[in-house]
């Protein structure tokens, strides 16, 4: 007698079976309703917290429970308070002056987000930190590459941040990297809070910060002006190692080698091509960290008959006694984003002024959660700025 064979239902119907008193399952619905995204902190001061707190503000949400603090062996501590199993966590690093401190709080905080089983973990990092230190030079080391390297193995699987100070820095990374431009805020600034905006000119204090000088030129519909030949060496003229080996007196050389000599490099006087007479002076840069430069600059403008001088920068470092040689110099104002804090810098020179760009990190972190395009956020923004 031939055996019946046993007809199971569909795989959607077994799902309606279930043992008494058992749980139903979790439709892939509710998974993605349960999945979230907290916002935490990595900063152990109160003063590097205040961007976070904006950044929340404005997403509508809490910042996530976390302890961070240092030990008194100088050991730094992270406690993650709170559950993170399976949501997208966004740290918030802004880099006080212990950069390092900064650096280790940021990659333990990834870690202990990583063996909490966090979905994703993304960085924001408005300043990212070492990125001068991006090429080779002479014996050195591309510190840049490694930070990005630590940063992948503690467990960051994303990075927003804002105008790094080479773009080429997104190509250390093992994972996406969001380079966002804080200049549609710095344009705004022009137009609303400069008067007589009209009668300005872009400068761009060397030619190695022409192009972004151009770019702003250019949506303002303002003329540009560069000035060549300042006294100072610029990160490229020991890049790559081309003074190693040093010279060697006597040293023997392969009898048909000959190689051209080349001539030593020597800057010609410094002058200003365009013109500034009578006009606002304009210098726009990435970064503004020891200050000497921007006052030498101003300086020359001020011979050449600017009669308003503006610094704007995205990162406003302003390191050591930036402050009070800003207040002692010709320069009239200087405007920068709040990416790294600068309150108490604020106090010592109220010629230093601050834009937020909480709005344009915010809308990051939502769209990134949320799977949508960030080609928004890169609208009539050049490659240059």
């Amino acid at each position: 007698m031939p055996k019946k064979l046993l007809l199971l239902p569909p795989l959607s119907a077994c799902s309606a079976f279930r043992a008494p008193g058992a749980r139903p399952a979790a439709s892939p619905a509710m998974n993605a309703a349960r999945t979230g995204y907290r916002v935490f902190s990595a900063n152990s001061t109160a003063a590097c917290t205040e961007l976070a707190k904006r950044i929340t503000e404005r997403l509508g949400a809490e910042l996530g429970k976390s302890v961070v603090y240092q030990e008194t062996n100088g050991e730094t501590r992270v406690e993650i308070k709170e559950s993170v199993r399976g949501q997208d966590i966004f740290i918030i690093q802004t880099i006080p002056r212990d950069v390092n401190t900064a650096v280790m709080e940021l990659l333990i905080m990834a870690y202990a987000l990583k063996t909490a089983c966090a979905r994703n973990i993304i960085g924001v990092i408005p300043y990212f930190p070492y990125s001068k230190q991006s090429k080779m030079r002479k014996r050195g080391s591309i510190v840049c590459k490694l930070l990005a390297s630590m940063l992948a193995k503690a467990g960051l699987t994303h990075i927003i941040t804002m105008d790094l100070h080479q773009k080429e820095i997104q190509g250390f990374f093992s994972f996406p990297v969001d380079n966002l431009r804080a200049s549609p805020f710095l344009l705004q600034y022009i137009q609303e809070e400069i008067p007589n905006y009209r009668n300005a000119v872009i400068v761009a204090k060397s030619p190695d910060a022409a192009k972004r000088a151009q770019s702003y030129a250019e949506r303002l519909r303002l003329g540009l002006a560069v000035i060549h030949g300042e006294a100072q060496c610029t990160e490229l003229d020991m890049d790559d190692g081309r003074h190693s080996p040093p010279m060697v007196k006597n040293a023997t050389v392969h009898p048909g080698l000959e190689l051209p000599l080349m001539m030593a490099k020597e800057k010609p006087p410094i002058t200003v091509v365009g013109d500034v007479g009578g006009r606002i002076a304009i210098i726009v840069d990435d970064i503004i960290d020891d200050v000497e430069s921007f006052v030498a600059a101003a300086e020359i403008l001020k011979e050449r008959g600017a009669y308003k001088i503006y610094v704007m920068a995205t990162h406003g470092i302003l390191s050591a006694d930036a402050p009070r040689l800003i207040e002692e110099s010709s320069i009239d104002e200087v405007v920068v984003t709040n990416t790294v804090p600068h309150e108490v810098q604020k106090l010592q020179c109220p010629k230093i002024k601050t834009v937020d760009i909480s709005l344009i990190l915010s809308e990051a972190i939502r769209r990134i959660h949320n799977g949508e395009s960030m080609a928004y956020l890169f609208r009539n923004i050049t490659v240059d700025d």
